[in-house]
């Protein structure tokens, strides 16, 4: 090889970016997963939902490719016919090589904006025999390399059209293939010679294409003989025998790099063979494998670029397949094209960028009925092991539209390039969509249909979950299917029609018909001795589709795209306008020949009248309850159209507010529902909520939006509700996981399952919570009692939703629950899952804007309600059939009537019956053994004090007879109450057996005595004996002395008192120190004086000493007459101003020098200091406080660094505190107060209040603070009141400066507190609080810490007690 070296061309970087149509990203158009999901809203409450794309990868088997928009430029002026093209995404154009030259196509403006001629500078022959071999645009550079057929290489400027030959092969090329990184570039040579370069043209290695060694990859040999020895089944041996390539076959070489780039296929002639062998070598162009020896294999090639498979073709003889290789060279799976052999040969094989995609260019062979070849493209896709033709492109047979080159766009993976040999330029971008019908009705099948070439496969989800590729049923057309249509008419919505290749549109309706439709087969439910009962369209007519045609028989394979079906004789369709950017909308009609037309003749579609959009229409949805048609623009621009009235129009989609709809993001799947919402509501529409994202799937049903997610997630939204703040916020009920890469497929209607597929391509059903309870819900609305059983019965929902939902229908419609459910067990189920438990307020709540009915009995508890109403319903209907339900229901009730239920046992065993309904009394009594424990029956049946029954009962348990009979023998000797009272005794049911008791006599008195003492039960019986008696009083005095003995005195002394023990009520009064009932009994008592006043003496000694001055002074003043002590004690207690009373009152005005006037002194002084010592304590804990949280601000903020220990605040941190989290210490106190935590309120807050250490450095060190501030400011505050009366008593006896000094005091401890309330209980204090952060960097985790909300609360100052003397200021 001889290699020029180029001019150096300037080498900048270069920006790349998606191409965009117009204006958005393309990448937003031609995918079909969501980024976001949106709503827009218009004033009639009907909402579009939309799906914006987003690129995973999942299983396709039950999708269809949806054809988004057409792009049809041309015919391009250029000499010559079009050999290679490629993309320049950079700057959306077209690289288009030819015999003369290279041109540049702008896809917006539609012009040819550069063209250059490669037959000046002698590159290409100016006779028109130069030839291409390869164009690759590198944006790295700057340039355009091209490559000829006669060898040489060329990077063309295209800026600049400058030219440079960088080099050139003697021997000529037949193909240039650069990687996917564009770092290497390969050159297939004319002497079948491989040349591997670097993107500068710096030769790596050369190496000829045919080696006789197999590569790296060589397997190991195990001696089981040679390929031509072994068995070949019906062939025979000349199976081993390869044919020779295809005589259509052009002899060159192809290669393809696999995705990553770092090896490449290369498919060549055996030049010994004479058949095609494909080898694969690395990055380095080292030889890895050769491929097994293929009979027929043919030119196209093609690497998937995920990695894992190379494509082929064969030709086999009896069919031509589609194979694959392994990257070692063996075969791996095929599939069969549906052409017969010998009919098409493959021209190419091409996969799109994301692998999912297969596209194979087929040409029809010339022979004698084939003057003029065709040309097609078919689309495949794969899943579940099954190859399914989705799209077939017809491009005729003309010679200006045959297919001359065909690529696949790297950035966008839907998008498909296509170059005919008139120069016409087509591109189309696809999505995927599942084709599913909408009814919402129970007879509707839930049909979802695929398509499968010539084949539609439909799956009635309503009769059978059918895993892909097999089907209900299979529709078989005369061509291959492009566009599958449901009727959107509700009640026909399983209706289905299918446009195919042809341009034909086959109708399929359900109905009664009299003659087998051929067409329709039954897929998996029918064959194998197994029929079932699942009804099959048939076909009504086929209509063709008159779209006229171009100049010189031009057409575009896929003119029409959205079709959408509106009514029974109108079909909805889009093309392209004039221009790129323009958009036609059609009405395709029934014509008037074809309204009479027999299913076998052929009906034809008129394009009736069309109206012109100004955009690129991307998405079209109709609502058959509005009869609304949604246009969606590739601008995001929503235009609605109106096509119910005489003419036509297109309109602006507004919302409420009366702004026209446009969404920030294209939107490739879109949904119209109506919400029924009042119309005062509407003003909620005037915005566009963004409901979820990350979204990969959505169906609408009912009311509700369900969705899949990239989280793995499927939720499921109320559309009623989607407009409110927390629509977006997923919860238990609404949000459940599902398996990684599941997409919705459909719903089944007036059901609870929903159909997802998994990426592997199976299907699975689940029962979403939301939809599970709306349809319960629905079936309770409608009394269909025995349909909402079985579902939550299936699917674990708690029953007493049953009853909750609406408990005043279920009440009055108790009977008709029965009659439904008709089974004991199920009824015994209910009564077993029972709670008194508002299960719509827990568990499922109800629905916004529901309203329930009030329960007929608020103030008897649902579960005896509930119990009560089905027993008595029961009785009425049937009480033998029940006989089970209706014990069930005294078993079941809040309290247990086991008595009750025991007795209707004991009456089945009286009253044998013959109806063979009726339980026996030996099942009934098994069945109540099964409920209750068999030791709790039997107490019970011996409460009931009927020994035939104990005996029935203990017959059926595990008890010995010799250790109940002679009990039972012993009871029956005795006298009818002491009996009772021994059994409820030996039952522990003290009260019945107290009332027994009572009525056994006097001389059982003691006995009655001591079991009150035992089980304190002195209320019960001072019940039982009138107040007269003396056995009451011997009651009232052993309850007072149990009163006594529990510290109770207060209550005791009354108990006394009221039975006449005066002495021992005034024991129990002094003890209490109810001094004026000690007075009381002593009254009645008649005490000496010299014995009184010593009992009053003693009397005001305990008041003194409880600081009940006061009342101490009462008793001194009024019962001894010591008028001096009194006012000694008044004036200890600070009430002055009695003091003063009592001192004028017995003129005893030497007290007033002797003892007052130095005790108010005294008072001044202590209030001072204490005062004084507030404030300094106050304004201490304040300085400390604010420290604290400023190190704790920078620490939450990551201020503090590993010099904290150094700095000046670092004596306030001690060890502890630097060693030890909140979370730690939060711990470590309620590990420490673990007992505590089950003792009293009080005690637990105390415990709290340890936790709150005021040591310096601890972890809530700012918490006790607080604490200890607002005890300050509490304190401080209710001084008052003692304040104010002190002043008035200084002032009094003119101690002015005294009482002035005083009230200054306290005047300013109030200000100073009042003005650092703000300070210190901040807005910002919950959150410092509750999420406390160490001051140290490695300790800033945050540790929840749950507060006192009293401690968040600034404590009151009492503002309206006016304390303050104005003649002191």
């Amino acid at each position: 090889m001889k290699t020029r070296v180029c001019s150096s061309f300037s080498q900048p970087s270069v920006v790349l970016h998606t191409p965009t149509f117009p204006t958005p990203p393309l990448t937003s158009v031609v995918l079909f997963f969501l980024a976001s999901l949106w709503m827009a809203v218009s004033s009639s409450a009907q909402r579009l939902v939309t799906q914006s794309p987003r690129l995973p990868l999942v299983a396709l088997t039950m999708r269809n490719l949806k054809l988004l928009r057409t792009q049809e430029y041309g015919p391009i002026q250029a000499l010559g016919s079009p050999q290679h093209f490629c993309l320049r995404g950079d700057r959306e154009t077209v690289l288009i090589g030819s015999e003369y030259g290279i041109l540049e196509l702008d896809l917006v403006t539609q012009q040819v904006i550069n063209e250059i001629s490669l037959t000046v500078g002698g590159f290409l022959s100016e006779d028109g025999s130069g030839h291409i071999v390869g164009i690759e645009d590198l944006p790295d550079q700057e340039s355009v390399c091209i490559a000829t057929a006669a060898g040489d290489i060329i990077l063309c400027n295209l800026s600049t059209k400058q030219l440079e030959c960088v080099g050139s092969v003697d021997s000529g090329l037949t193909t240039m293939s650069w990687s996917p990184d564009q770092e290497l570039v390969l050159l297939v040579t004319g002497q079948q010679t491989l040349i591997m370069m670097t993107k500068d043209f710096e030769p790596i290695t050369e190496s000829h294409i045919h080696q006789d060694d197999f590569g790296e990859g060589k397997f190991i040999g195990l001696g089981w003989g040679k390929k031509e020895t072994q068995f070949h089944g019906s062939e025979g041996k000349q199976a081993a025998h390869l044919l020779l390539a295809s005589p259509w076959d052009d002899g060159r070489p192809r290669v393809t790099w696999r995705g990553d780039g770092q090896f490449v296929a290369v498919g060549a002639i055996c030049l010994e063979t004479g058949a095609r062998k494909v080898r694969v070598w690395s990055r380095e162009l080292v030889l890895q494998s050769t491929s097994e020896p293929v009979s027929g294999l043919e030119q196209a090639l093609a690497w998937k670029p995920s990695g894992s498979l190379i494509a082929s073709t064969q030709e086999k003889p009896n069919k031509h397949d589609i194979v694959f290789f392994e990257k070692n060279g063996l075969l791996h799976g095929e599939f069969t094209l549906s052409f017969q052999k010998g009919q098409v040969k493959v021209n190419e094989l091409l996969w799109n960028s994301d692998s999912t995609v297969l596209a194979v260019w087929l040409e029809d062979l010339q022979n004698k009925n084939c003057s003029k070849p065709s040309t097609y493209v078919q689309l495949w896709t794969t899943g579940n092991y099954h190859w399914y033709l989705k799209q077939s492109l017809h491009f005729g047979s003309s010679k200006r539209s045959q297919l001359a080159l065909l690529l696949w766009d790297s950035e966008i993976p839907y998008r498909l390039h296509v170059l005919c040999r008139g120069w016409r330029y087509l591109c189309y971008d696809w999505h995927w969509s599942t084709d599913r019908s909408t009814g919402e009705e129970s007879c509707h099948s839930a049909s979802v249909a695929v398509i499968d070439g010539d084949k539609v496969l439909v799956t009635a989800f309503q009769h059978a979950m059918v895993p892909p590729p097999m089907c209900t049923f299979q529709l078989q057309l005369p061509q291959a299917v492009n566009q599958v249509m449901f009727h959107n008419d509700p009640w026909t919505s399983r209706d289905l029609a299918i446009f195919d290749a042809d341009n034909r549109i086959s109708v399929y309706r359900y109905g009664e018909c009299t003659v087998q439709d051929s067409s329709v087969k039954l897929g998996a439910l029918g064959g194998s001795g197994f029929k079932a009962a699942v009804e099959t369209p048939h076909l009504v007519k086929t209509y063709r589709v008159d779209l006229g045609c171009c100049e010189d028989g031009e057409v575009n394979p896929l003119k029409l795209r959205l079709l959408t079906w509106l009514q029974d004789d109108t079909f909805l369709a889009v093309s392209q306008g004039k221009l790129v950017s323009q958009s036609i909308l059609h009405h395709l009609n029934v014509a008037p020949s074809s309204a009479g037309a027999t299913v076998e003749e052929e009906g034809i579609l008129d394009l009736g009248y069309s109206v012109s959009v100004d955009g690129e229409v991307i998405s079209l949805c109709y609502s058959p309850k509005t009869k609304t048609v949604a246009l969606e623009l590739a601008d995001g621009q929503i235009l609605k159209y109106l096509w119910e009235i005489p003419h036509p129009a297109l309109e602006p989609w507004r919302n409420s507010s009366g702004s026209a709809v446009r969404f920030p993001t294209p939107c490739v799947q879109t949904a119209l529902v109506t919400i029924d919402r009042e119309v005062s509501s509407f003003f909620l529409l005037a915005f566009f909520p963004q409901v979820a994202s990350n979204i990969t799937s959505f169906v609408t049903y009912d009311e509700f939006l369900l969705v899949t997610t990239h989280s793995h997630t499927c939720q499921c939204l109320s559309l009623k509700d989607a407009l409110t703040s927390e629509s977006g916020i997923p919860n238990s009920e609404s949000l459940r996981k599902v398996e990684r890469g599941s997409r919705v497929v459909t719903v089944i209607p007036q059901d609870t399952k929903l159909v997802l597929q998994m990426p592997r391509g199976n299907l699975e059903t689940i029962h979403h919570r939301v939809l599970v309870l709306a349809q319960i819900r629905k079936w309770l609305d409608r009394l269909m009692f025995r349909e909402a059983f079985e579902c939550m019965r299936k699917l674990r929902i708690n029953l007493n939703l049953l009853y909750d939902h609406n408990p005043k229908v279920f009440l009055e419609n108790v009977e008709t629950f029965i009659k439904q459910i008709d089974s004991v067990n199920y009824i015994n189920l209910f009564f077993t899952e029972l709670k008194d438990e508002d299960f719509t307020k827990t568990m499922y709540p109800s629905p916004v804007g529901s309203t329930v009915q009030p329960v007929l009995c608020p103030t008897q508890k649902k579960v005896d309600l509930v119990c009560d109403a089905m027993r008595a319903a029961m009785e009425k209907i049937n009480p033998h059939k029940y006989c089970l339900s209706i014990l069930t229901s005294y078993v079941k009730k809040s309290t247990p009537e086991l008595e009750v239920a025991l007795q209707k046992v004991h009456e089945l065993r009286e009253t044998a019956s013959l109806d063979t309904e009726t339980v026996s009394a030996e099942a009934a009594l098994k069945y109540l053994l099964f409920l209750v424990d068999v030791n709790e029956l039997y107490d019970h049946s011996l409460g009931t004090y009927d020994f035939d029954l104990v005996i029935m009962v203990a017959e059926k348990s595990q008890k010995d007879p010799k250790e109940y009979l002679p009990f039972l023998n012993a009871l029956r000797k005795m006298e009818t109450n002491y009996q009772r009272y021994t059994i409820d005794k030996h039952l522990k049911r003290y009260k019945k057996a107290l009332y027994h008791l009572s009525k056994c006599g006097s001389e059982h008195f003691s006995e009655f005595l001591n079991l009150v003492k035992d089980q304190n039960l002195y209320n019960e019986a001072l019940h039982l004996y009138p107040t007269n008696t003396q056995e009451y009083k011997d009651i009232s005095i052993a309850y007072g002395e149990h009163l006594n003995q529990k510290h109770l005195y207060e209550q005791a002394g009354l108990i006394f008192a009221r039975c006449g023990a005066c002495e021992r009520a005034l024991d129990a009064f002094l003890s209490s120190g109810s001094w004026q009932q000690a007075l009381c009994m002593v009254s009645q008592l008649d005490y000496a004086p010299n014995k009184f006043a010593s009992l009053v003496k003693s009397m005001a000694g305990k008041l003194i000493e409880q600081r009940r001055h006061a009342e101490a002074a009462v008793l001194l003043e009024q019962y001894t007459q010591d008028y001096e002590e009194a006012v000694l004690q008044l004036l200890d207690g600070a009430l002055w101003e009695e003091a003063l009373r009592l001192i004028y009152k017995y003129s005893r005005q030497d007290i007033l020098e002797t003892n007052f006037r130095p005790a108010i002194l005294e008072a001044q002084k202590n209030h001072l200091v204490f005062l004084n010592s507030q404030q300094t304590t106050f304004a201490c804990y304040k300085k400390r406080l604010l420290v604290v949280r400023e190190l704790k601000d920078q620490a939450r903020h990551g201020l503090l660094d590993d010099e904290v220990a150094r700095c000046p605040e670092s004596d306030l941190l001690s060890e502890t505190g630097s060693v030890m989290m909140a979370s730690d210490a939060s711990s470590k106190y309620s590990h420490s107060n673990s007992r505590i935590s089950v003792c009293s309120s009080k005690n637990r807050r105390k415990a709290e209040r340890k936790r709150h250490s005021l040591k310096e450095g601890s972890p809530l060190e700012d918490i006790a603070l607080m604490e200890a501030l607002g005890d300050i400011v509490r304190v401080t505050d209710a001084l008052k009141g003692e304040v104010h009366s002190l002043l008035k008593e200084l002032v009094l006896f003119g101690y002015d400066a005294q009482a002035r000094e005083l009230q200054q005091v306290l005047e300013e401890a109030l200000q100073l507190m009042e003005r650092s309330l703000p300070e210190i209980w901040n807005l910002d204090l919950k959150l410092t609080s509750v999420n406390p952060v160490s001051v140290f960097p490695s300790y800033q985790q945050p540790a929840i810490v749950v507060c006192d909300p009293e401690l968040l609360t600034p404590p009151k100052l009492n503002k309206s007690l006016q304390w303050k003397l104005s003649l002191l200021q």
